[in-house]
């Protein structure tokens, strides 16, 4: 039975609780192997072998988990990989393991190296959410951004290095799907604005705006990266245009850079501790009784 599926006749409520709980234990297994296979993806036969499942039960509840956007699949190679959205709920609902635990000492270092504000920011789909923000101690801040803030991929200096990281075809679609939003709400962030963002960004090795959303809020930024050259977020510092002029641009991104690779370097620690836990799955059945169960429950 398809997950989304509802419940039909009063017979089958008995039978919700039992295979609701087999359903979802088997899911989240198959989510934790995924997991295991970060870097470059699983296949179908894999999770099949791995798990125990028959192919169409471990393709059905692989579907059903995509429909959450917990895992993706490539339409090149057809393997699958954890999504964006599963490091985001992680990073929002838990303090272990999170983004934020691990950049935490290098925002509060931006900010006080640098006396303005930091931040820490984090793809969502076609948009980039502001994980946290730190304080400086000068006097004078930029309050655009706060955190929770949301705004479309681009927007912004953490943004924008966001933006950058992904690759060119990506970006096409990314600008294509928000140009309705970019020409409503953000009329100095044009799609032809934030590809010439994207070129500058590559070329400098950071990413720079300059006003573009208000204009004296600038800010630089740049992508942090996962050990497998995925995205994880973005370390940002803003300030007013007059503390963002060339000279002390270089010595901030000089800065930025070196937070950075801290940070780098700790999910890099993180992630090949988390590699070595072995996965765990539901009781292996024998193949008879599974596939009984399965056409009752699953």
């Amino acid at each position: 039975m398809d997950p989304s599926a509802g419940q039909g006749g009063e017979g089958e409520r008995t039978l919700v609780p039992a295979s609701g709980a087999q359903a979802v234990d088997r899911a989240l297994a198959l989510l934790s192997l995924v997991g295991r296979e970060a870097e470059r993806g699983i296949a179908l036969s894999e999770i099949v072998e791995a798990s125990g499942l028959n192919k169409p039960t471990a393709r059905r509840l692989l579907v059903a988990l995509m429909r959450s956007r917990l895992v993706e699949q490539s339409e090149t190679t057809r393997r699958y990989y954890l999504s964006d959205e599963v490091y985001v709920l992680g990073v929002l609902a838990s303090s272990r393991y999170s983004l934020l635990d691990v950049a935490m000492e290098s925002l509060r270092t931006l900010a006080q190296a640098s006396g303005d504000t930091s931040f820490l920011s984090m793809r969502r789909d076609a948009h980039a959410v502001c994980l946290h923000r730190e304080e400086g101690a000068y006097p004078v801040r930029s309050h655009v951004l706060q955190a929770r803030d949301q705004h479309p991929l681009g927007v912004g200096a953490g943004s924008l290095a966001l933006l950058s990281s992904l690759p060119d075809a990506e970006i096409a679609e990314i600008l294509q799907r928000n140009a309705p939003i970019l020409a409503e709400r953000y009329p100095g962030c044009s799609p032809d604005e934030l590809r010439e963002g994207v070129r500058r960004t590559r070329q400098d090795g950071y990413a720079f705006n300059p006003g573009l959303v208000v204009a004296s809020s600038w800010g630089i930024g740049q992508a942090v990266m996962f050990p497998d050259g995925r995205v994880a977020g973005a370390l940002s510092i803003a300030a007013i245009d007059s503390r963002l002029q060339p000279d002390r641009r270089a010595e901030l991104a000089s800065l930025l850079r070196a937070e950075t690779a801290k940070v780098e370097a700790k999910l890099a620690r993180l992630f090949s501790r988390e590699r070595a836990r072995p996965a765990s799955f539901p009781r292996r059945e024998p193949a008879a009784v599974s596939s009984a169960r399965e056409s009752h429950h699953v």
